[in-house]
């Protein structure tokens, strides 16, 4: 059942506060996703387990993206407020443990916990614009969700180390506490939805199967080629149980009477193409993210905060796109609104692959904005376009299928240019010139590398090296690109309302 649409989409209208309210939980998971990374140092001096530090980042994504589908489900058997005051909790609870952290591995732990919230906060709030707007509302309001990404990209990586600096890195944990209980006490007074509720049938089974099978599907790919080579047992055996676990998933789900992520969220031509385009998009954004500031500092050889600033122009070009899709998809539709985008896409990588080893720093920058661009054009329509052809009773699953999808494509692609990245270092450093021979380890990763250059013919070596590194990947950014634009050929060019028997 829908939810009343009131007039004004601005957040003096009635559904200001709701919209605020929305934006003030996304802001804080996206804060969460950035605003870590600046305090590792100050973090690794207070509980040790440097070589344990990446698992913040990974837990917190697998965490979050297994989740995804089965928040979904019950927000369309429920209602979106339990499942997003649930998310909100969890995130809160779990950004408590993470401030009284005492070890490395409680604070693991704790990562987990929030990504447990974030996975119900982020779809949750896509798919409460979808109840409370129309398409028509939904193409400004999504210029504004989009702008809270752009924000904390920059925002969050200052605001971290400003508090491991002068404050303690523990409050990057306990900021989020006061804002997240204005956000629930808001939507608690402000946000109303008539839900019809009936006894369901919850598919126990297809959630531990999928959750099972994703999580070890992610977990292999996000480790593969990190802590194990690829062709090792533990990756062999990972995978391959997480993809029986998958088909079991889908046998199960062919049975279910009320399956926890439906078959026809890919089977439907609309739903399938908007789905397969949001996998792109996250891998193109990890692509992108994970090795443009490397090219900047390791090559170019800009400090931090430049190479920060060049990478945060991407999340500048994505809420001007985003405020703008709207009256194009209007017009022109949503298909040729995203064919537009997706086009700029490819341009915008192509541009990243032409980038030399003395481009001025501008000019990467440039690239970043025009990939924004793209990418803002790209994603708001597709997402639009696969909520509105379902009601209220489908559009918390198609939300979350989405949303899973960009999290499954960031974590397919951090596996993928990483072992690109790798395997171009790799090559270079087995055979090093004789000048240099001797001088470079083999097992230096790329971040100990941009810090050890130095100068001489090993450090030019080293940032040539660098520079192949990320050409291949920037190519790789490209080939993603086209697989976009066939995603985006598989939307209808007409979209209407999906009928289920």
């Amino acid at each position: 059942m829908t939810t009343t649409k009131a007039a004004g989409v601005g957040f003096r209208s009635d559904r200001g506060p709701v919209l605020a309210a929305i934006m003030l939980c996304t802001g804080l998971v996206a804060l969460d996703s950035t605003i870590i990374a600046t305090a590792v140092p100050s973090i690794v001096r207070d509980l040790g387990g440097f070589s344990q530090f990446p698992w913040l980042f990974s837990i917190y994504l697998l965490t979050q993206a297994v989740t995804v589908p089965l928040y979904g489900k019950f927000a369309d058997s429920v209602g979106r407020k339990p499942v997003m005051f649930l998310g909100i909790g969890l995130f809160l609870a779990g950004s408590v443990l993470c401030g009284i952290a005492w070890s490395m591995p409680a604070l693991i732990v704790a990562r987990a916990v929030q990504g447990l919230g974030a996975g119900a906060v982020q779809p949750m709030s896509m798919t409460m614009v979808g109840d409370i707007y129309s398409v028509a509302e939904r193409a400004r309001v999504t210029g504004y969700l989009a702008s809270v990404w752009a924000i904390s990209a920059v925002v969050g990586p200052t605001l971290g180390g400003v508090f491991a600096e002068y404050l303690s890195w523990r409050w990057i944990f306990f900021v989020n506490l006061p804002l997240g209980a204005i956000a629930a006490w808001t939507l608690a007074r402000r946000f109303r939805e008539n839900v019809v509720r009936s006894r369901h049938r919850v598919d126990y089974l297809g959630a531990a199967l999928l959750t099972a099978g994703f999580s070890l599907v992610i977990l292999g790919l996000l480790e593969g080629g990190v802590r194990w080579a690829w062709a090792s047992v533990p990756s062999v055996a990972i995978l391959t149980a997480g993809g029986l676990l998958l088909v079991a998933f889908v046998l199960v789900e062919r049975r279910a009477a009320e399956p926890v992520l439906p078959l026809w969220v890919v089977s439907r031509r609309v739903l399938g193409g908007a789905n397969l385009a949001s996998l792109v998009v996250g891998a193109l954004l990890i692509g992108l993210s994970s090795y443009l500031p490397t090219y900047a500092q390791g090559v170019l050889g800009a400090g931090p905060l430049v190479a920060g600033f060049a990478l945060a122009a991407l999340t500048i070009g994505w809420p001007i796109a985003a405020s703008l899709s709207g009256r194009f998809y209007l017009r022109i539709g949503f298909r040729n609104t995203s064919l537009i985008g997706v086009s700029i896409v490819i341009v915008a990588a192509v541009f990243a692959a032409l980038l030399t080893a003395g481009s001025p720093i501008w000019v990467a920058a440039c690239a970043a904005f025009v990939m924004g661009l793209g990418l803002g054009l790209t994603t708001s329509p597709t997402i639009v376009a696969a909520q509105s052809v379902v009601g209220w009773d489908r559009r918390g699953v198609v939300t979350a299928s989405n949303m899973f999808a960009r999290s499954l494509g960031s974590a397919v692609g951090a596996a993928i240019f990483g072992a690109i990245a790798n395997a171009t270092l790799a090559a270079r450093f087995a055979d090093p010139p004789g000048e240099v021979a001797g001088q470079v380890p083999r097992d230096l990763s790329a971040d100990n590398l941009i810090l050890d250059a130095g100068s001489g013919p090993a450090g030019e070596f080293v940032r040539e090296s660098l520079f192949a590194a990320s050409h291949h990947v920037f190519l790789g950014l490209v080939g993603l690109a086209v697989v976009g634009l066939v995603a985006i050929l598989l939307l209808p060019r007409r979209t209407e309302p999906l009928t289920f028997d």
